[in-house]
C-alpha cells in the first residue's frame, strides 16, 4: 500500500475538539492499518513541558520521556498506540534544525527563506518522521487556527506536500465551528464561510468539511456550507456537543465518514470491532451513582487534567456506575464543607505553593472520615505532609517546593538529580520502572487489570522533581501509612498506602497512573477509587 496522508487544520476559534477529532478520524484507520499522528505547533517554545496548564492545557508525557501536546493523549488512547517525541514538532524546532543547517554550510551560502527554505524542512520532517514510524497513514494535525500567523508556514507547506502527492494518497479535512448566537437560536455559517476562503486564498481547497457546534447541523446549515466550500453534501459531516468524547466515532460513523475516508483514500474498509466494543461500554446500563471530588488547583481550564478526567471516565465505564465530578478549588475555604457531600476524592498534580495548606486540610479531612482517597504526584506529596503532621507529632513538616527554608522539617525535598540543574525545560524526571516492595491493594489493583509484567517491576510515567524525603520515609517503615513501592534504582518513595482495615482506600501515587489509561484498559487505581467506593457506599459503616 501506497503511504497515505490525512491533513487536519482548523478554524474559527480553537478549542472546538481538533486533537479529538484528528484522533477519531485515525481510530477508523487503527485497527487495520498503521497510523503515524504528527502534531505541528505554532508556539516558539521547545515543547509545552514549561508551559502554565492555564495556559496551554495538561502536558502530556509520553513512553520515551518526552513533554507534548494534551493532544498526544487523545491520539494514544483512540488509536492504541504509544507515540514518539519526534511526532510532536514546533515552530522552534523548525527554526532550529534551518539554522543549524545554515551554520553548517548545507545551503551553500544561499540567502535562506521562509520559502522555500523554512518549508522545505517542514516537509522534510514530516516524511521523515512518517517514515521511520514504518506506518501506512500519516495523520497530520495543524494546531491553532488558519487565522493564525503562527502557521502560515506549516499551510503553505502542505500545500506544497499535496502537489506532489497522487489524489487519492493526500486527504485534507478542515474542522470548523458553527455558533448559535444568544437570543438567536439560528446557526451562523459566515465565521466557517470566512475560514473557508481564507484556506482557499493559500492554495488549499479541503476535501471534507466537520462542524462543530452545540447542536447538529440542519438540512439548511449543510447545504450552505457545502456551497460556500465548493463540496457535495455528503462531504460535511457534522459533530455536535456529546457527553462523552468516546461516542463521537459512533457519531461519524453514523454518518459514514469511515466509508468516504476509506473510498477517498482507495483503501479496503473493515467492520470496527473496537467501535463495537466502545458503544457497548458507554451504553451499557448504570448501576451506582457516585460523587467525586476533584481537589484542584488550575480552576480555569478543565484541560488542565484532562487525563484525570479522561481515567475517571474509563473507570466509570468499566465499573458501570454514572459519575457526577464536583470541583473543589484548592485556594477557598469552603473545601471540607464540599467534601462532606463526596463519595470519594482525587487530589491531581499541581506545582508551587497556591492552596496548598487549604488541601492539607482537606486530606486530613479525607483520612479521619475514612472517604476513599487517590493522591498523584503532588497528592501523594500533601498525604505525607498531612500525615508527618498530625499522626507523626511535626507540626513544621514541609515541601522545599512550598517552603525554601524548612529543613530540617523538609518532609518533601528535592530530588538529588535535580539540585545542580540551572535551566526547567527538559529536567524533570519522567518515564521509569518501579520496584514491588510487597503485597499491596495497589498491586492487587494492577493485577486485576493485567497491568503488571511481572511480580517484580512495574512500569509508569512520571513528572516531578520533587520526591519523599529519604530519612523520613524510614519513619513510615512501622506507621500506618505503608511505602508500598520503591523506584529500581534510587529507592525513590513511589506509592503509599494504608491497609483496608484502617481506611476503604487511601493511596498515593508519585507517578502519573492517568496518562496510561485507555477506554479498553483503564488506569487501575482510578478503577481501584471507585470499586472502593461502591463497596463502602454498598456496605457502610
Amino acid at each position: 500500500m501506497r503511504k497515505k496522508y490525512i491533513i487536519v487544520t482548523g478554524g474559527v476559534i480553537s478549542g472546538i475538539w481538533k486533537g479529538v477529532t484528528t484522533a477519531a478520524i485515525g481510530f477508523f484507520m487503527a485497527e487495520k492499518y498503521s497510523v503515524c499522528p504528527i502534531k505541528l505547533d505554532g508556539y516558539l517554545n521547545i515543547d509545552p513541558g514549561t508551559m502554565n496548564p492555564l495556559e496551554h492545557g495538561e502536558v502530556f508525557v509520553l513512553a520515551d520521556g518526552g513533554e507534548v501536546d494534551m493532544d498526544f493523549g487523545h491520539y494514544e488512547r483512540f488509536l492504541g498506540i504509544e507515540c514518539s517525541s519526534l511526532q510532536s514538532i514546533s515552530m522552534w524546532k523548525i527554526y532550529a534544525w534551518v539554522l543549524e543547517k545554515e551554520r553548517r554550510g548545507d545551503f551553500l551560502g544561499k540567502t535562506v527563506q521562509m520559502i522555500p527554505h523554512v518549508t522545505d524542512h517542514i516537509v522534510e520532517r514530516i516524511e521523515e518522521v512518517f517514515s521511520q514510524s514504518d506506518a501506512e497513514i500519516c495523520m497530520i494535525e495543524v494546531g491553532w487556527t488558519v487565522w493564525d500567523i503562527e502557521v502560515e508556514l506549516y499551510l503553505e507547506a502542505i500545500r506544497q506536500m499535496k502537489r506532489k502527492k497522487r489524489q487519492e494518497d493526500f486527504l485534507h479535512i478542515h474542522l470548523t465551528y458553527v455558533p448559535i448566537p444568544w437570543g438567536v437560536g439560528e446557526q451562523k455559517t459566515k465565521p466557517t464561510q470566512q475560514s473557508i476562503n481564507l484556506l482557499q486564498s493559500r492554495g488549499l481547497f479541503p476535501d471534507i468539511i466537520i462542524a462543530r457546534g452545540r447542536k447538529k447541523l440542519t438540512k439548511e446549515t449543510r447545504e450552505k456550507i457545502a456551497l460556500f466550500s465548493n463540496l457535495r453534501q455528503e462531504k460535511i459531516f457534522s459533530i455536535p456537543d456529546v457527553e462523552s468524547i468516546y461516542t463521537i466515532p459512533t457519531i461519524l460513523h453514523k454518518q459514514k465518514l469511515d466509508t468516504l475516508l476509506h473510498g477517498k483514500l482507495n483503501i479496503k474498509l473493515y467492520e470496527s470491532g473496537r467501535l463495537k466494543l466502545w458503544e457497548m461500554m458507554i451504553w451499557q446500563e448504570k448501576k451506582m451513582q457516585l460523587k467525586i471530588g476533584i481537589i484542584w488547583k488550575y480552576t480555569a481550564l478543565e484541560d488542565s487534567y484532562s487525563s484525570v478526567l479522561a481515567a475517571l471516565e474509563h473507570a466509570w465505564y468499566y465499573t458501570w456506575t454514572q459519575l457526577e465530578i464536583i470541583y473543589i478549588d484548592a485556594r477557598k475555604t469552603q473545601g471540607i464543607q464540599v467534601l462532606k457531600s463526596c463519595d470519594a476524592c482525587i487530589i491531581p498534580w499541581g506545582f508551587w505553593d497556591t492552596g496548598i495548606e487549604h488541601m492539607i486540610e482537606a486530606v486530613r479531612f479525607l483520612r479521619v472520615n475514612k472517604i476513599p482517597t487517590l493522591g498523584i504526584c503532588l497528592g501523594l506529596q500533601i498525604m505525607i505532609i498531612e500525615y508527618a503532621r498530625n499522626i507523626l507529632n511535626i507540626p513544621k513538616a514541609n515541601s522545599l517546593e512550598f517552603n525554601k527554608t524548612c529543613a530540617p522539617h523538609d518532609v518533601i525535598t528535592l530530588l538529588d538529580s535535580q539540585k545542580n540543574i540551572m535551566q526547567l525545560w527538559g529536567t524533570m524526571r519522567l518515564w521509569k520502572q518501579i520496584s514491588v516492595v510487597r503485597n499491596s491493594e495497589i498491586l492487587a489493583c494492577y493485577e486485576k487489570l493485567w497491568r503488571v509484567e511481572s511480580k517484580k517491576f512495574l512500569s509508569e510515567k512520571f513528572r516531578h522533581r520533587y520526591e519523599v524525603h529519604p530519612d523520613f520515609a524510614k519513619k513510615l517503615e512501622w506507621s500506618s501509612l505503608k511505602i508500598v513501592w520503591t523506584s529500581k534504582k534510587e529507592g525513590i518513595v513511589q506509592f503509599i498506602e494504608m491497609d483496608t482495615s484502617e481506611h476503604p482506600y487511601y493511596i498515593g501515587t508519585q507517578s502519573h497512573p492517568e496518562l496510561t489509561t485507555k477506554l479498553e484498559n483503564p488506569a487501575p487505581l482510578f478503577v481501584g477509587l471507585l470499586e472502593a467506593t461502591i463497596r463502602k457506599k454498598n456496605n457502610p459503616l
